[in-house]
């Protein structure tokens, strides 16, 4: 009997190609979307690392007051505290991550890879095993702190070595040190990190590590957490020894689940993600409303083939077998046509993503799996009975002997109300989705227009890698210098800077001030972002100078000197000029060699700029000059009068012939690091934008499917009204009532759901004003306007209808 229901629902839909092509398209696009983002979802935020019993792994996260950001890595002494004397692990291990690191072969060009230096119980920790050769272990980790053995992944052994067997004990050189390939990982592993994809493992010493534990067998997380902070006692101890800051004893650790990796990109796009899935799931409850009146429509037609069905004793469960199966091959093909649109909308993702900086090795790859291919079969089976049970009790209950005797007379006209129920949903929908596409468009058009203290146009970005010069610092800075002069001399540059970082970077450090006119209680002082710049940083980046003067040369040899912003000025010099004030830097011994003891004059006064988060207000920020310092910086800042990228070319001839040993590791603008900054707000904004126009679409398409379907039936009514007078405005009238009835109900329910879900909108973004209405009188007015349109061809039909012909159907 089924095989009996798939050919003739087959039959029919060859029969209609025109028909099935639009169901198929309007389900495609609703189950296409729906299905790409999940992909990512699954892949950012539900997969699990594919090694063994990820359910028990979990990993440490410290929070330090005051500071939102979290705090990965443990002191090596800490982490040997915790493993030497916990009770509810198996096994405790820790993994550092370096993004950027040139590895090369006696007989291949360097390469930049992302590395990870890996605790040596690593690999056995987590229960993987050698594609080839062997892993890292216990008896690997470096006395000295130099890794001398190394583990390729499987993709890197493939795109760089081409699987060939021999690499193992091959010798590669990682920073120009050496060490021997032991081993392939397994092709499943990829690393610990959502999105990022590990190239080579190495042996780690004694250094500070992200710690990953083994929960042992029956210990639970609430264990785990209770015994971690007794210990973690230890680790404040160290701490309070070399950094007098009293909150120290407020910063706390947590044990979070770890089984699906570490997820910096998991925690920056779960809130996106998750409005995004919303908006799709609306969008696909409009395309089945949609389909479900086409079929509505399509089932009128068939009044006499269902009325014969009943007569002939077809059950209700018979006819919506029939009308069920015909719907679960509409929704299959759409779900095939579907999931070719979502192939290439993931890549269309992906590379949103990859655009922003916590993703900038980001390497997701989107693979089938289980969870993908059961959600996608879910979506379909859904589909297909949202749009198919409608069809179906229609036209059991149609399916009567009277509508047999009328089923020569263009059938009864039953089931308007659900009709235009389904359209008017359609509308309601559409105008929800247009008012959120309305509402992150002009949310990231103010994020884009934001003052940010600086200027971001016509600024081109250029890294170097100095690391293969063989200069030491003291010949290297006045060649960066050099450098410096020589851009300057480049057509349409109009100034040149060298930084440690750009604003939207954020800072290259944070320190401790001390003021002595101004002394800060310890339990409430906050470290200072600081940055190391070139003279002309300033005038770069157009940022003003408030008072006093910009770096120079003549700095070089004389007492240090600081610039600071306003917000630094007003903190710790309120009541005076800021210019000529001295402040000191805390000598705390975790900032390495660079003294900070000798006081610093304070030269000039900048205005603020944002920093890494657009949405915060500037912080506190001081400024050193590089050359002052001998500190050396390797951003290049090139502001130019022409398109900036038109002089990447130049720039990196200049630093062949200036500075042939180094490499240029990255050329970018600063407009385009900006956007990068705003990539979830981007990305919402994107695809809400393609996923309105495409309800509103979809909504015009309902409503001018109802009103040709009212037009074709009420032909015989029309051609009378026109016989006995009836003018055209009369007539259009008539099909107008119905088509603003559904339309205006559609947008006040529309509107007054989008007025519900504002709230909802703001918790994905920061300043989203859903306070404001425009967003929902834009979605109303274009969705009016759409269902107007729509109405143009079924009214001009229906007054041109001849009388005479349609009376003679009667």
């Amino acid at each position: 009997m089924i095989l009996h229901d798939v050919r003739f629902a087959l039959r029919l839909m060859k029969k209609s190609p025109g028909f099935t092509a639009v169901v198929v398209i309007s389900l495609a696009l609703g189950i296409g979307a729906n299905t790409a983002i999940f992909s990512l979802i699954n892949t950012i935020m539900l997969r699990q690392m594919r090694v063994e019993r990820p359910d028990q792994l979990v990993a440490f996260v410290q929070k330090r007051p005051g500071e939102d950001r979290n705090d990965d890595s443990i002191e090596w002494s800490s982490y040997e505290h915790f493993r030497d004397n916990n009770h509810v692990f198996s096994a405790l291990t820790g993994v550092w991550f370096d993004n950027v690191a040139a590895v090369r072969a006696d007989d291949m060009e360097t390469d930049t890879v992302v590395l990870e230096n890996v605790v040596g119980n690593y690999f056995p920790t987590l229960g993987l095993k050698p594609a080839l050769g062997r892993l890292i272990g216990p008896d690997d980790t470096p006395a000295d702190g130099v890794a001398q053995v190394a583990v390729l992944s499987w993709s890197y052994w493939n795109s760089r070595f081409n699987r060939d067997p021999s690499v193992i004990g091959k010798r590669i050189f990682v920073r120009d040190k050496p060490v021997t390939v032991i081993g392939i990982a397994p092709s499943s592993y990829t690393g610990p990190r959502v999105g990022a994809r590990t190239d080579i493992w190495v042996p780690s010493g004694r250094e500070p590590v992200r710690m990953l534990g083994r929960l042992k067998a029956g210990a639970t997380l609430d264990q785990a957490r209770a015994e971690i902070a007794l210990l973690y006692r230890f680790t404040l101890e160290q701490r309070a020894a070399q950094d007098k800051d009293p909150r120290i004893w407020q910063t706390t650790i947590d044990v979070e689940k770890a089984g699906a990796g570490f997820g910096q990109v998991r925690d920056k796009y779960a809130k996106p993600l998750a409005m995004l899935m919303v908006v799709v799931t609306l969008l696909l409850l409009l395309a089945c409303s949609n389909v479900a009146s086409l079929l509505l429509a399509r089932a009128s037609a068939r009044q006499g083939e269902m009325a014969v069905r009943v007569a002939i004793g077809a059950t209700l469960g018979r006819l919506i077998r029939q009308m069920l199966t015909e719907s679960l091959i509409l929704a299959s093909l759409g779900a095939l046509v579907g999931s070719v649109i979502a192939y290439f909308g993931t890549g269309v993702l992906v590379r949103i993503l990859a655009s922003g900086p916590v993703a900038e090795n980001l390497k997701i790859e989107v693979q089938p799996d289980l969870n993908l291919l059961l959600f996608t079969a879910f979506v379909t089976a859904l589909a297909a009975v949202l749009f198919g049970l409608a069809p179906a009790w229609y036209a059991f209950r149609n399916a009567s002997a009277t509508s047999l005797r009328r089923a020569g007379k263009g059938g009864v006209r039953s089931g308007r109300m659900f009709e235009h129920s389904l359209v008017s949903v359609q509308v309601a929908l559409s105008v929800v989705l247009v008012s959120a596409a309305a509402m992150f468009i002009g949310h990231v058009s103010r994020m884009r227009t934001l003052d940010l203290g600086f200027r971001t146009d016509n600024v081109l970005l250029m890294t170097l890698d100095t690391s293969k010069t063989g200069l030491k610092r003291a010949q290297l800075v006045p060649r960066l210098q050099q450098l410096q002069e020589r851009m300057r001399h480049i057509t349409s540059v109009q100034s040149v800077a060298i930084a440690g970082c750009t604003p939207i970077q954020g800072c290259g450090a944070m320190r401790f001030v001390i003021v002595d006119e101004h002394p800060e209680p310890e339990a409430t002082r906050t470290r200072v972002a600081l940055n190391f710049v070139s003279p002309g940083y300033f005038e770069t980046l157009h940022v003003p100078i408030k008072a006093g003067r910009d770096f120079s040369m003549q700095d070089v040899g004389r007492p240090r000197v600081a610039i600071i912003n306003e917000a630094m000025a007003e903190h710790y010099f309120p009541d005076s000029n800021a210019v000529g004030k001295y402040f000191r830097v805390d000598p705390d011994k975790r900032f390495g060699g660079w003294n900070g003891e000798e006081p610093y004059e304070v030269i000039g006064v900048v205005a603020n700029s944002k920093n890494v988060d657009l949405h915060a207000p500037a912080p506190r920020s001081m400024f050193f000059n590089m050359f002052q310092e001998n500190e050396v910086m390797t951003q290049f800042l090139l502001h130019t009068n022409v398109d900036p990228d038109s002089i990447a070319g130049p720039a990196r001839q200049a630093v062949r012939e200036q500075l042939s040993a180094a490499r240029v590791s990255r050329v970018t603008t600063l407009s385009r690091q900006v956007d990068s900054a705003i990539v979830p707000e981007r990305l919402v904004a994107t695809l809400t934008s393609y996923f309105g126009v495409l309800a509103i679409t979809l909504a015009g398409i309902g409503l001018y499917g109802l009103l040709s379907y009212a037009v074709a039936h009420r032909t015989g009514e029309i051609g009378v009204r026109i016989a006995v007078g009836a003018r055209a405005v009369d007539i259009w009238w008539l099909v107008l009532r119905r088509a603003l009835t559904v339309l205006c109900g559609g947008i006040l329910a529309g509107g007054l759901l989008a007025l519900w879900a504002r709230p909802l909108a703001s918790r994905v973004a920061q300043d989203l004003r859903p306070e404001s209405l425009v967003p929902i009188a834009f979605a109303a007015g274009a969705v009016f306007v759409v269902g107007l349109l729509a109405c143009v061809v079924p009214v001009r039909r229906a007054a041109r209808v001849d009388p005479i012909v349609a009376l003679r159907t009667e």
